[in-house]
């Protein structure tokens, strides 16, 4: 008789089913490394923030021209030994941008420890004589600096009378500083002429001897007439309000200039 060898197939529906063993001493020991582990994060956080590599040790600035470097380290709350990562980039760039003189401001941290920050101020737009004779430059944003004397850019028109338009003046340098330097060079000074039509009128005096009567609101749009007018015609008067007009000094100039060959 011949003997048949008997092969047990295992139940495989009866392995799955089957619920895996339960080790408390591994769970406890799983949330031990757990808990040593953020013991051991807390602690190098503490030594790291109150170590010198946590520290701020240097703080540049570049391209800060009018405004000095106390009042930049005062509004941004800057300071060497402060801790480096205790305010971010973006915070530092929005409390320096609460500054008048400064148009932008790019901060980037190098660990460990160095700040540098890149200012962008608003360029000069005029010049004003203040009742002590100091001579001070005016920005776009309206904000009144030292000028350097070394520096002056005598393209710059000179605004004279404004103590009691500060508002109308603060417009009209914002207005000036989008109008290009060829073709505000001429204008040599500007002063205040309010009327009750126009309250933002202004009364212009170029270099080449021309007065022109405009208006903060228009002057931007009107500006490319007045230098076809001062490149063609003698001096005299030009208005740019709702019309435009020019009105020679002398008459007599213009007769010339239609004979002249």
């Amino acid at each position: 008789m011949v003997k048949q060898k008997l092969t047990v197939i295992p139940n495989n529906k009866s392995t799955g089913n089957r619920r895996p063993s339960f080790n408390p001493k591994m769970t406890r020991k799983t949330r031990l490394i757990i808990l040593l582990s953020l013991i051991l994060i807390i602690v190098i956080g503490i030594v790291f923030w109150f170590s010198p590599i946590g520290k701020i040790s240097q703080i540049t600035f570049k391209g800060n021209t009018f405004t000095a470097k106390t009042d930049l380290l005062n509004v941004s709350g800057l300071a060497k030994g402060n801790a480096f990562f205790g305010t971010s980039a973006i915070t530092i760039e929005k409390k320096l941008l609460t500054i008048r003189s400064i148009e932008d401001a790019e901060v980037i941290k190098h660990f460990p420890g160095q700040i540098d920050i890149t200012i962008k101020e608003y360029p000069v737009v005029a010049y004003e004589l203040q009742d002590s004779g100091e001579l001070t430059a005016i920005l776009q944003s309206g904000a009144l600096v030292r000028a350097d004397t070394r520096g002056v850019a005598v393209e710059k028109p000179v605004l004279t009378g404004w103590n009691d338009f500060e508002a109308q003046k603060v417009q009209l340098c914002k207005v000036l500083g989008t109008i290009p330097n060829e073709l505000s060079s001429d204008i040599s000074e500007i002063s205040p002429s309010p009327t009750p039509s126009f309250p933002d009128r202004i009364k212009i005096y170029t270099r080449s001897r021309f007065e022109v009567i405009t208006s903060v609101s228009l002057l931007a749009d009107k500006v490319e007439y007045l230098n076809q007018v001062i490149e063609t015609q003698p001096p005299g008067v030009i208005t740019m309000l709702e019309a435009d007009a020019y009105t020679p000094f002398n008459p007599e100039d213009v007769a010339e200039q239609e004979v002249a060959p």
